[in-house]
C-alpha cells in the first residue's frame, strides 16, 4: 500500500502502516484518490525538523477528513491511533498534524530530522517514506521567512494511489474529479512558484534575443560609467553628429566647414590632433542642428574625395562631446595617474629626474640615526687629532729655527 507525491522538489513514496493506522491510511489514501491534496502547499518547512502540507488553503487552519468531504463540517474530524511502538526515530516518518486530541482531519507532516522524541505520543505515525529522500532533503533546504513558508511555493502538484485495499464509501465516485484541478492562487500570493522560469520559451526568439542583449547593454554601460569611460550610463551618442575618417593631414576645421556646410547650419567642427605635435590625426567630428541634415550628409559624402583623399562617413557613436561638456562645467573625471619619468629619462621636459624615495621601518631608521652619530664621532675625533699633530709641527720648526 502506497502513494506516489508528485512535488515539485522531486517525487516522494510514500508506504503506508495500514494495519496499525487503518483510519488515518485510509483517510489518506481516499483524499489522494479524489485528487485532494493536488497542488497543496508546503506551507510549514521548519528545518531539520518537519515539513508540513494537506492543506488546501495554504494556511494551516484549513482541511478536512474524508468523512468532512463526504458528511459535512460536523464530521471534519477522526480519532489518534498512536501506538507507542512507532516513533520519530529517522527520517521521512509521515504522521497526522493534528490540532489536539483525536482532532485530525488532511494535514501531515513528513520528518526531516531523526531522534525526534518531543513528537512521540502525540501524532498518529500511519507511513514513512521509502523512496524519494533527496526529495525531502531539498524541501528542506528552501528559505523560509518567520513563520515557515517558503519564500517560493513549494507543492504537491499531483498525487497517484500506487496500491489501495480499502473499499470506497458510498459517495465517493461523485467527488472524484476527471483530471487533476487546475492551480488556483490568491490573489494575495505574491510569491512565485518553485517551478517558476522566465517566459522567454513562450516569446518569439527574435523579441527574446532581443530583450537579452538590451540587458547585457545595459549592464556593461553600468561598468563602463563605474571605470569612468562613460560620463553616465544612460548616456547616448548625439544623433546630430557626423564622423569623418580618412582626411588628408592638410585639411583643416575651416575647409570641412565650407564643404558640409550645405547639407545645414554647421554647429561644431572639430579636427582631432595630436596633443603632443598638433598634427592632425585624421579625423573629425562635425554636428549638425538637426538628425535629419547629419544623415544627408553620410548618404552623399561617404567615399567623397577630399584633398586628394577618399573619405568615409559614418555615424558618431563617441562620448566625446558628452566628456567635453561635463569638463567644461567642471564634471569631468580626474586624469589618470602616470608613472613617474625613470632616473636619467629626458623626455618629461628636461627637469631633474625625482629621487626615489624608500620608506624605512622603524628599527632600520633607529639603525640609521645610530650609525650616523657613531661617524660623525670618529670624524671629529680625527679632526681634533689633526689639529693637535699640526701644533706639535709648529713648536718644532720654531724651535730649529732658533737653534740656527
Amino acid at each position: 500500500m502506497a502513494v506516489l507525491l508528485e512535488t515539485s522538489k522531486g517525487d516522494v513514496v510514500v508506504d503506508l502502516l495500514v494495519d496499525e493506522a487503518p483510519l488515518a491510511c485510509k483517510n489518506f489514501l481516499k483524499l489522494c484518490k479524489i485528487k485532494y491534496y493536488n497542488n497543496c502547499l508546503f506551507h510549514n518547512v521548519q528545518k531539520d525538523f518537519i515539513l508540513q502540507t494537506g492543506d488546501p488553503s495554504g494556511t494551516g487552519r484549513g482541511g478536512t477528513s474524508l468523512n468532512g468531504v463526504l458528511y459535512g463540517e460536523q464530521a471534519r474530524y477522526f480519532a489518534d491511533e498512536i501506538s507507542k511502538e512507532r516513533t520519530h526515530a529517522k527520517v521521512g516518518t509521515v504522521a497526522m498534524a493534528s490540532a489536539g486530541k483525536d482532532l485530525n482531519a488532511s494535514q501531515f507532516y513528513v520528518t526531516a530530522g531523526a531522534s525526534l522524541d518531543s513528537l512521540d505520543g502525540k501524532h498518529t505515525i500511519f507511513g514513512e517514506v521509502t523512496e524519494g529522500l533527496d526529495a525531502v532533503a531539498r524541501i528542506n533546504e528552501a528559505f523560509c521567512d518567520d513563520t515557515g513558508r517558503p519564500w517560493q511555493n513549494i507543492r504537491i502538484r499531483h498525487t497517484v494511489v500506487l496500491d489501495d485495499p480499502f473499499e470506497d464509501p458510498p459517495g465517493l465516485g461523485a467527488h472524484v474529479p476527471e483530471g487533476s484541478p487546475a492551480l488556483a492562487r490568491d490573489e494575495g500570493d505574491d510569491r512565485l512558484e518553485d517551478d517558476w522560469a522566465p517566459a522567454e520559451e513562450e516569446r518569439p526568439p527574435e523579441e527574446a534575443e532581443k530583450s537579452a542583449r538590451k540587458a547585457e547593454a545595459e549592464s556593461r554601460a553600468v561598468v563602463l560609467e563605474m571605470i569612468g569611460d562613460m560620463p553616465d550610463a544612460g548616456a547616448k551618442a548625439e544623433e546630430n553628429i557626423i564622423f569623418v575618417c580618412k582626411l588628408n593631414p592638410v585639411t583643416s576645421e575651416e575647409d570641412l566647414e565650407i564643404i558640409f556646410s550645405r547639407f545645414g547650419k554647421i554647429t561644431s567642427c572639430d579636427v582631432i590632433k595630436d596633443w603632443k605635435t598638433g598634427e592632425s590625426l585624421c579625423y573629425a567630428f562635425v554636428g549638425f542642428e538637426t538628425k535629419a541634415q547629419a544623415e544627408q550628409a553620410y548618404f552623399k559624402m561617404d567615399n567623397v574625395l577630399i584633398d586628394d583623399r577618399r573619405i568615409h562617413v559614418d555615424f558618431y557613436h563617441s562620448m566625446y562631446h558628452q566628456w567635453r561638456s561635463r569638463k567644461k562645467a567642471g564634471g569631468a573625471p580626474p586624469p589618470p595617474p602616470q608613472a613617474p619619468p625613470r632616473p636619467g629619462d629626458r623626455g618629461g621636459g628636461g627637469g631633474p629626474s625625482p629621487r626615489r624615495q624608500r620608506s624605512r621601518s622603524p628599527a632600520r631608521r633607529e639603525d640609521g640615526a645610530r650609525d650616523h652619530h657613531r661617524h660623525e664621532g670618529r670624524r671629529r675625533h680625527r679632526h681634533r687629532h689633526r689639529r693637535r699633530g699640526n701644533g706639535h709641527g709648529e713648536e718644532r720648526r720654531r724651535a730649529t729655527r732658533w737653534e740656527d
